[in-house]
């Protein structure tokens, strides 16, 4: 019976897929009565839920430049190099299954998870990708190993989390992106993240990043999330479904950038990928990265053969 429930959802987001994304990856604000902030045993705000993005409508998401001018980052010239590179020799890294770092991940339009524990608190991402945030009270290491989501630290600031982050990967090895709109990030990327949860059902983001290397200043970015509903979870995601086709047909770059800041998932600029966007088992999805135009996709229904098509 679940199994028939499923294609039948399955069959009506690839129908109707722009409403079905919609509905199932974005949150409603909540209007109901106010719930206070969940509290730890040492009074502390609980982050733990599964958090559905607020889109702010007229703003793109899966670009750090949201906020700013024409939603343009402020480039160094050595910065302005590496997007040239991004924009026309790299394939999406994300697309092609290697980790997607941090901030990226933060200006997803994807729903994700927190687990807070008292040691640690760990984020949990659409494409199964993960990280885990010292909560324990150490310090910075003075020369960490580049990771593609960075060296985590937490602290607390009153009710507010304060997330720092240092040692990431050089978008110059074409395996990292800063965001979906391929700006670049680089091995002198400092990020510091502010959460809060003023209530039960909202959680804020106030984020940081500091580059010297690629930015002339530092760039702030801001937004919030909804709690999703009882039930509401991550689901299971192959990320190397589509891998060996991406490799050898996806063009570099992220595609076009409309005058609205966002690269968009298909040819209408629209907002979110159709679902569903990717298949553990045998179901064909259609991938949340394939979103030029005019491309053939490993996802596409096949065409019927050519005898039935003379019929």
């Amino acid at each position: 019976m679940l199994a028939a429930v499923l294609t039948v959802f399955a069959q009506v987001a690839l129908a109707q897929s722009y409403p079905a994304s919609a509905e199932l990856l974005l949150g409603k604000d909540y209007r109901g009565p106010k719930v206070a902030t969940p509290r730890d045993a040492q009074g502390k705000p609980l982050l733990t839920g599964y958090w559905k993005l607020l889109h702010e409508p007229g703003k793109p998401d899966g670009n750090l430049g949201k906020d700013l001018p024409k939603f343009k980052l402020p480039y160094s010239a050595q910065g302005q190099q590496v997007l040239h590179d991004n924009l026309t020799k790299t394939v999406d890294p994300e697309a092609r299954c290697i980790i997607t770092g941090i901030p990226r991940l933060l200006t997803s339009v994807l729903p994700f998870e927190i687990l807070h524990t008292p040691k640690r608190l760990g984020t949990f991402h659409a494409l199964s990708w993960h990280r885990w945030v010292w909560l324990d009270g150490r310090k910075q290491e003075e020369d960490p190993d580049p990771e593609y989501l960075g060296n985590a630290i937490g602290a607390w600031d009153g009710d507010t989390l304060v997330i720092d982050s240092v040692g990431f990967r050089d978008s110059a090895d074409g395996r990292i992106w800063l965001d979906d709109n391929g700006n670049p990030q680089s091995v002198q990327a400092h990020v510091v993240e502010r959460w809060s949860r003023p209530d039960f059902h909202h959680l804020n983001l106030t984020l940081t990043y500091t580059d010297p290397l690629y930015y002339t200043k530092p760039v702030t970015y801001k937004r919030s999330w909804v709690l999703g509903g009882p039930g509401e979870s991550l689901k299971e995601f192959s990320c190397e479904w589509n891998t060996p086709w991406i490799v050898n047909h996806l063009e570099p770059g992220p595609g076009v950038i409309g005058a609205n800041g966002n690269r968009g998932y298909g040819p209408n600029n629209q907002l979110l990928p159709d679902l569903p966007f990717g298949s553990v088992d045998s179901s064909r999805g259609t991938a949340y990265w394939l979103f030029r135009p005019n491309k053939p996709k490993p996802s596409d229904v096949p065409p019927p053969p050519a005898t039935a098509a003379k019929r």
